[in-house]
Order: C-alpha cells, then structure tokens, then sequence
C-alpha cells in the first residue's frame, strides 16, 4: 500500500507539473487530434467528468438514448444483462430481489449513480441497490464502469459503477407519451413533459407499470404480481454566466408479491405474501463555473430514504412481519481544473451519513423493539489525467477514506489510454484498488460484529479497441482480473460452539458477520459492432471465472454462486426502409451454481427475442417485440420461477 501510495502521488506530480508550465489554456488546433476527438464518444463515468472516449483507460460500456429505445427493455437489469461482462440474477418474475453482479464481483459491491445521487439501501444485509424497481422509462444514458473504482467513487465500488442520467430537455417545450400492453396481463403508461430557456431547464416525468407475473416459486400455481408508480422532476436555474442551481427529485411505490418460503421449503412456497418499497431520492447543488470555465465546481447535499415493508395475510395476530428503512444523506464538493489543453484534474470531498431501522413482526413477537444503528463515512480524492505525448493519456488518482467504526483506508489507481492512427485504434492498462466498508447491519445488528474490517480488491485490465472503415466497425478485447480480501460473510454458530463472538450479552445467537473470503476472478470479454448496408450487427462474449480462493476452507477452488462462466450476445437489426427496422436478439448464458458448494447446479440456458418498430410519422412509433419467443423454462435463482413467452405491443411519442 506505501508503496502505491508514493508512486501515485510521483505520478501526479510528474503530470500537473509540465502541464502548470504551459499556462493558460488556449483554444485547440481544429485541424489536429482535438478535431478528431471532438466528435468521438464522450464519457462521464470513470473521471466524473466529460472526456473523450479514446483518452478513458477504464473500460465503459455505453448504452445511449438511440440504443435504450431501440431495445423496448422495461427493466434496467435486462437491459445491461446484455452487456459483456455483467450478470444479473432475479429470485422470480418482475418485482423479485434482482442483483448485478460486474465481472464476478458480489451484487452489493456495485455502485449505482442516478443523475449524481449515488443509490444504496442502509437497511440490506450487504448495503447494496436492489434493481428490481429500477426502470428504464425516462433514461436517457446509461454508462457501466467495470474493474475496482473506489478512487473516485469510494466505498462498494469493487465491482464497477453503473451511473444513470435521465432525459434532459432541449427545446422550448417538448413532450413524450408512451403505453405498452401484452401477456400476464402487462400493462404501462408514461408522461413526460419539459423545457428550456435562458434561464430555466425543467423536466417532469410520471409512469405506473403493472403485471400479473409468474409465480416466484418455480413450482407455483398462483402468480405474483407487480406494480410500480414513479414521479421525478429535474430543474436547473441559471443565476448567471459562471452559477446555477440544479434540484432533483424521484419517489416510486412499488407492491412485489412473492413466496415466502424459498428452497427446499417448496411444500410451503406458494404463499400470498407481499412487500411494499418506497424509493425517495432528492438532490440540490450549486455549480460554479470560474477562470472562463477551466475550472468546475459542484457544491451538492442529497438524500436517499428506501422504506420497505412486508406482509402475510396468513397470519392472525399481525399480518406485517418486516418493517425496514435505510437513509443515506451525502454532502459532497466536486471540482474538475482543466490545467491545460489536454490536462485536467479532478478532486473533491465527500460526507455520507447512513441509518437503518428495521424490525422483524411475528405471532410471538408483534411488537418488537426495532433495531437501530449510524454510520459516518468520510473521504477526500483527486485524479490528474494527463497526455504526455500524442495520444497517450495517462492517469493517476488517490483517495483517503475514514469510517467511525474501522477507521482508515487509503487507496490509488493508476491507467493509461494511447490513441494511435486519429483515435482508430485504442490501447488500455488501468490498475485500481476497490474498497467496501461493513454494512450497518453487519457491524450493529442481532448478527454484528465491530470487529469486521472493509473488504478490499485490486484489479487490472489490458485491452484493445480497433475501429475499421469509417467507423462502421468496431471490436474490442479486453483481459481483466482482481484479487478481493476481507470478505464478509456469515459464521453460523452451532449449539454447541464456545467461540466469544457466539454470544452477545451472554445469549448465544445463531451466528455473526466475519471476514472470512479471499476470492480471485479473471477473464476476458470481447465485443463487436457492425454496420453492413441495411444489416446491423452487435454482438459479445464474456468468459468469467469468480473462485473462492480462501486459505484452509472447504470451500477453496469452488465457483462463486450465480456467477456463470460464459456468457453470449448477439443481436441482428435489419432496416427495411426508413421508417421500419426488425431486430433477432440471442443471449445464452452457461452454467453455473446457486451455492457456494457448487452442489446445486443452474443449467446453462438460452433465450430468443424478436423486436419491430414503425415510424408512423416523425412524431409517432408503433414497436412490439417478443420476449423468450421459445418459451424456455429457465433460473437465474434455484428454485425460483421466470417468465415465459411474452408478447408486447406498444406506441410512444414525441410532441
């Protein structure tokens, strides 16, 4: 760690200084590279700040506008599922507790960004996101960081970041309508409305989405349905040339029946049983532009509140039998320096304070005293990144961390992009550290353990990205691997053991949180698009391989559960005129195993859909698509059900 830590800070060193000798900036040489990279891709996610694609090292998986509509996808776990690299696991039909998992890292060592507030629940065992309320209605972009973040997006961030922007407006007045219908009795409806002006960009967007479902339990007769209605608003007022003020807003309801009794309890599975979540998020920030833009400032607090309640009709004396609430409150001070042409630094301070309160509710117990607990999570950042010579951008970054309950954690990463024939072909190396401080309900509940310490994770990739023709081809390969330690998980405890960390007030309890796994992943993805006259190609493949590396367990050389090896996606889009496009899409996953014993195993699977869409006018399309068109029967989850064939026809607009 001392080590990383000199050699990164030599680094940004070595970066800012040269680039501080140049002066100020001066506008770039249209005719030269800056030409070229204007019009390339730009991406948010792995500097928190706008730069060209060919100068990121990280890998990012970018999914626009163009590409999200195209797709129909309701839910965001579908949607990036078909990513290279990402898998996504759901115990039952929609509604069901749905986990991503980015190249084998843990569900919950995710980060999730929605328009810059970052999502996790406080009040979940591993304090991760539950992306089962998470639709793509009003998205419009979408960026899958992959590899150890944690530099710039702090703890949980040791699998990547998935960061959400939703639609900003760019006329006057604009408008969007959108209703959808099809099998299991699916129904959805979404309005959307905005503006701007010289000093006022607005946005407000509302939906409700509906269906019957499957029976979460594989074996079920009854179905379990879901409903979901959502709200969120956005406006930023110009208060001059260099500030303006940004608020944000979201709240969903949703109701997710389910079955209560999960494997091999199935002779109990089929039960009425249900939960209700409700998702808050708010946001306000004040944004400082000084020096004639080089340098960027965000001053930002936000709030993020996730209620989640369940109940069974079946029982007499309270049919609630779990009440939770997770709170998250960030304050966070953000600023970008563009030192020169081709030099920019990135650099900020972050609070988050968490809290849950939950309660389990039964005949014996209908009045029980919730548990409690806070945390406080402090750190401070800055990433320089750098061109040294032409087309070669280099990048270094260091991170303090201090948590009232573990203390200290310092962490780097260190990447490198070089840009070869106008941005044709990209070369990247990125080496990253990742940390994730224990939950509040690992360290403080009926289960905690103030001993843990933050699980922590270095990993590294190589890859390439080659464009050919004019930029109608494009493939990628990419070789990845990372090293996690500390991991947390369970220790059951057994009658009659005498370990001090069994008892808690001298009553023995049935286990504890504990770093107990090493686990070591690698792999390789490769990726590929193409454009053949009227023929649009894109496909990809992932190999995957997540172990348990843990010295003297039982478990050491097993696979990760649910971490399937292979994974493949192809999808064809043929357009048959310019008002009518059909789209084949393909996705097989291999197989893998629901438990960490590698004794219960989830056959590989494959899945068919077929997709249309009309432009009846410039203003209105008629699209439907068919989801697993061969009705395959398949699990994400053993033990838990998934939807068959399904049809869906839809009509959405624009005004």
């Amino acid at each position: 760690m001392k080590r990383l830590f000199f050699s990164t800070t030599a680094m940004i060193a070595v970066i800012s200084s040269p680039a501080l000798a140049q002066g100020s900036a001066s506008a770039p040489d249209v005719a030269g590279p800056e030409a070229a990279r204007a019009v390339a891709e730009v991406v948010v996610t792995a500097n928190r700040s706008p730069q060209p694609g060919d100068r990121v090292a990280q890998t990012v998986a970018v999914l626009d506008a163009a590409r999200i509509k195209a797709s129909q996808t309701v839910l965001v776990s579908d949607l990036i599922a078909r990513l290279p690299g990402v898998a996504t696991t759901r115990n039952g039909g929609v509604g069901g507790i749905t986990s991503v998992r980015i190249r084998g890292a843990e569900g919950d060592q995710t980060v999730v960004v929605v328009d810059g507030v970052k999502l996790n629940d406080p009040s979940q065992p591993g304090g991760g996101y539950n992306f089962a309320n998470l639709l793509t209605g009003d998205i419009a972009r979408i960026e899958v960081l992959k590899g150890a973040q944690s530099t710039l997006w702090g703890s949980q961030a040791i699998g990547g970041v998935v960061n959400i922007v939703t639609a900003d407006p760019v006329g006057p007045f604009e408008g969007a309508a959108q209703a959808e219908g099809g099998s299991m009795q699916t129904g959805l409806v979404r309005l959307a409305a905005g503006g701007t002006s010289d000093r006022l960009t607005w946005h407000l967007a509302g939906g409700h989405y509906a269906t019957d479902g499957v029976s979460s339990f594989a074996g079920g007769r009854e179905t379990d349905g879901y409903d979901q209605s959502s709200l969120n608003g956005r406006a930023r007022l110009t208060l001059s040339a260099i500030a303006s003020l940004d608020f944000r807003g979201t709240y969903s309801r949703s109701r997710n029946d389910f079955d209560g009794f999960p494997p091999p309890f199935y002779a109990f599975a089929d039960t009425a049983e249900y939960n209700v979540n409700k998702e808050t998020v708010l946001y306000s920030g004040l944004n400082l532009s000084l020096f004639d833009g080089r340098l960027r400032n965000r001053l930002a607090t936000s709030q993020t509140r996730i209620d989640r309640r369940s109940f069974n009709p079946a029982q007499t004396v309270t049919q609630k039998t779990f009440d939770a609430v997770g709170i998250n409150r960030r304050w966070e001070y953000q600023g970008s320096f563009a030192i020169s042409p081709g030099w920019n630094t990135t650099f900020g301070l972050e609070t988050e304070t968490s809290s849950l309160r939950t309660a389990a509710f039964s005949s014996f117990s209908p009045n029980p005293v919730p548990d409690r607990a806070r945390a406080k999570l402090e750190g401070i950042y800055a990433q320089t990144q750098g061109e040294i010579v032409g087309g070669l951008t280099l990048t270094a970054g260091l991170r303090h961390d201090h948590h009232n309950a573990f203390g200290d954690r310092t962490l780097g990463q260190l990447a490198a992009a070089w840009s070869l024939n106008d941005g044709q072909t990209v070369l990247r190396a990125s080496f990253g550290q990742g940390f994730k401080a224990p939950t509040l309900y690992q360290l403080y509940s009926t289960y905690g353990n103030l001993g843990l310490r933050p699980e922590v994770a270095e990993g590294w990739d190589l890859g390439v990205a080659q464009t050919l023709g004019k930029g109608q081809f494009k493939l990628s390969a990419t070789a990845f691997g990372r090293k996690t330690e500390n991991q947390i998980d369970f220790n059951s405890c057994s009658f009659a053991a005498t370990t001090a960390l069994c008892f808690r007030n001298g009553v023995r309890r049935f286990g504890y949180y504990e770093n107990l796994v090493r686990t070591e992943t690698r792999g390789l993805e490769l990726d590929g698009s193409g454009q053949f006259g009227h023929l649009g190609l894109d496909g990809n493949y992932s190999r995957t391989q997540a172990e348990n590396v843990s010295p003297g367990s039982a478990l050491k050389g097993k696979d990760l559960a649910r971490r399937p090896r292979d994974m493949a996606n192809l999808s064809l889009t043929y357009g048959w005129m310019p008002t009518f496009t059909t789209s084949l899409d393909l996705s097989w996953v291999g197989q893998s195993f629901d438990n960490g014993a590698n004794t219960r195993k989830l056959k590989a699977y494959s899945l068919v859909g077929l997709r249309a869409a009309y432009q009846l006018s410039p203003e209105i399309e008629v699209y439907g698509r068919v989801e697993n068109a061969l009705d395959r029967r398949y699990e994400t989850t053993a033990g838990y059900g998934a939807p068959g064939r399904g049809v869906y026809l839809g009509v959405r607009s624009r005004f």
